[in-house]
């Protein structure tokens, strides 16, 4: 599939040059250090989390099932109508390119809920029925599954909903067993929230207060009580075993127990998520974590023994900054960062996800930037997820709904997502921007992403290769190397809106085979004619021509 993908992506444009420096001791001038070994309590779990763990070589692609595909009818995506897009997503056959080719999906939640989005639950154990049963959910593995598909559900530990009967049975009877589930005061405590919010909330029943850290229709759990831990434990467990999900997203992972006025990052959060791991992988030892944490400098007390991996906020802002204001330093910063703090390939990054605006809509519809930014999430180490209807451009702001409206399949009744009256509008754009715009333009967002997804797939060193950051000349460019056992590739990126000229890579000897080594461009472009390799004592520098504006480019180096 890598010679049918470097043929489709053959160059087109103007010739420039570009020269980019990497010294030869880049791994300790730049970075490609990762967070210390440090002793485990994981119970075997290292073995589990190494190179050859499924979610290694994942693309991840986050779904709102509400917002999918309605397959009754009633306006309300549902697991079956997810399941009758799956080709979308992969079709399971490695030899076509007309899929998006991830190969894992992350619903957003699906337990029973009074809400539209899911994340106040009131019952853990159940499919909410306007997605459908249990038996449905069953059917989607399955259908996945034969596609090579592995399914992550994502999972609420830290609050219910404030109707779940645990609080209700908690609220209007102070002697209920569930009472020590939740938090409560007799007094306001008058205590903010971790960011300046409102946290603890009139009980409607009785003179007191409750805690919860988002709203009150969402009351933390209590975590001082061996009770909820040992439930939380076997909720997890039983989607991973007796649901058959290959992972879960754990939900606001820092606020899980308070101590004190220390309301995130404890060190019982720690704790907490430490056992969750453990019981998941207990019941399912393939099984994938990974959490909500925004906080970068809180990060490295995540590991090593808690949740396998955590999305790279940090990455994904400078991600867009970078491909907004055509700047490179930001970005790579970023990265350097993320190599230090995150333990190798345990990071996932992303660009946007359901609670932040989408894309194009923080880009300004602005698709060249769009598209360089794809392309630097997607050459990244870890496990990249991508958000629902970003690969077409849509649309979405504040507030969260907006963020949320149902994918743009085609300009037909409902925009392709259903024959009835969706639950919320699509985006004005609906018409011109969807899948069926896209699927023969070989120039689309759709394509780009389908290729870029593909092409990672293909090459080890793309999948779960080490990186190595260069440096350039010219604050618009970036480029690093990656490195897996029998392969290696440059990835360049060029952030700015114009052509730059006169930038050098220049590689370790070990990586070019003392300079006798060659290019072949696998992706955006510039054929082997248009690239000189060259080699001085023990680096080889590589000179690289014919680089457009906003445009990124990967090259597979070849020894002899």
């Amino acid at each position: 599939m890598s010679e049918h993908l470097t043929s489709m992506l053959a160059p087109n444009g103007r010739r420039t040059t570009m020269r980019f420096v990497l010294a030869a001791s880049a791994c300790l001038a730049v970075a490609c250090a990762h967070a210390p070994n440090q002793p485990a309590r994981d119970g075997g779990r290292t073995a589990v989390r190494g190179a050859g763990a499924w979610w290694r070589s994942a693309v991840c692609y986050e779904v709102f099932v509400r917002s999918f595909a309605d397959a009754d009818g009633d306006g309300v995506g549902d697991l079956r109508g997810l399941a009758s897009r799956l080709d979308y997503v992969n079709d399971g056959n490695p030899l076509t390119t007309t899929d998006l080719g991830a190969n894992c999906l992350w619903l957003m939640p699906i337990s029973k809920s009074p809400s539209y989005h899911g994340y106040d639950v009131t019952d853990y154990y159940r499919v909410d029925p306007e997605y459908g049963t249990d038996d449905d959910f069953r059917q989607l593995m399955t259908r996945a599954h034969a596609r090579g598909i592995r399914v992550l559900v994502d999972f609420v530990p830290n609050h219910s909903s404030s109707e779940h009967p645990y609080f209700q049975a908690a609220l209007r009877d102070t002697t209920s067993v569930y009472r020590d589930w939740y938090r409560w005061s007799r007094v306001n405590p008058n205590q903010p929230g971790p960011w300046g919010q409102v946290a603890w909330h009139r009980s409607p029943v009785r003179d007191e207060y409750y805690y919860g850290v988002f709203w009150s229709g969402m009351p933390d759990l209590n975590y001082g009580s061996a009770a909820v831990r040992s439930e939380m434990q076997k909720v997890a467990a039983y989607w991973v075993r007796d649901m058959g999900a290959d992972g879960l997203r754990l939900d606001a992972v820092p606020y899980l127990v308070e101590e004190g006025n220390q309301l995130q990052h404890t060190a019982g959060t720690h704790e907490v998520l430490h056992e969750l791991d453990a019981a998941v992988h207990a019941a399912a030892p393939a099984a994938f974590t990974v959490g909500e944490e925004s906080d970068m400098s809180a990060l490295a007390t995540y590991y090593p023994d808690q949740l396998d991996s955590y999305f790279a906020f940090g990455v994904a802002d400078a991600t867009l900054d970078a491909a907004q204001k055509g700047i490179a330093s930001g970005f790579l910063t970023a990265v350097r960062d993320a190599q230090v703090t995150f333990p190798a390939g345990r990071w996932a990054p992303f660009l946007t996800n359901h609670d932040q605006p989408r894309v194009m809509t923080r880009l300004a519809g602005n698709a060249a930037q769009a598209r360089i930014a794809a392309i630097a999430m997607l050459t990244l180490p870890g496990t990249p997820f991508v958000y629902y209807g970003e690969e077409i451009g849509m649309r979405g702001d504040k507030p969260d709904e907006q963020i949320r409206t149902p994918m743009q399949w085609s300009a037909g009744t409902g925009a392709g997502f259903t024959l009835g009256r969706p639950w919320e509008d699509p985006q004005p754009d609906w018409r011109t921007t969807n899948v069926a715009a896209q699927e023969g333009d070989s120039a689309s967002l759709l394509n780009l992403y389908r290729r870029l997804i593909h092409l990672r797939l293909d090459h080890a060193a793309l999948r779960g290769g080490d990186l190595v950051l260069a440096s350039a000349n010219d604050n618009g460019a970036g480029a690093f190397v990656r490195h897996a056992p029998g392969e290696t590739v440059l990835v360049v990126l060029n952030f700015s809106a114009r052509n730059i000229d006169r930038l050098d890579v220049a590689l370790n000897a070990s990586d070019c085979g003392a300079g006798a080594c060659r290019v072949q461009p696998l992706f955006g472009g510039t054929q082997a004619a248009d690239v000189r390799v060259s080699a001085a004592g023990t680096a080889a520098s590589v000179e690289l021509r014919h680089l457009a504006a906003q445009q990124g480019y990967v090259f597979q180096i070849l020894r002899p």
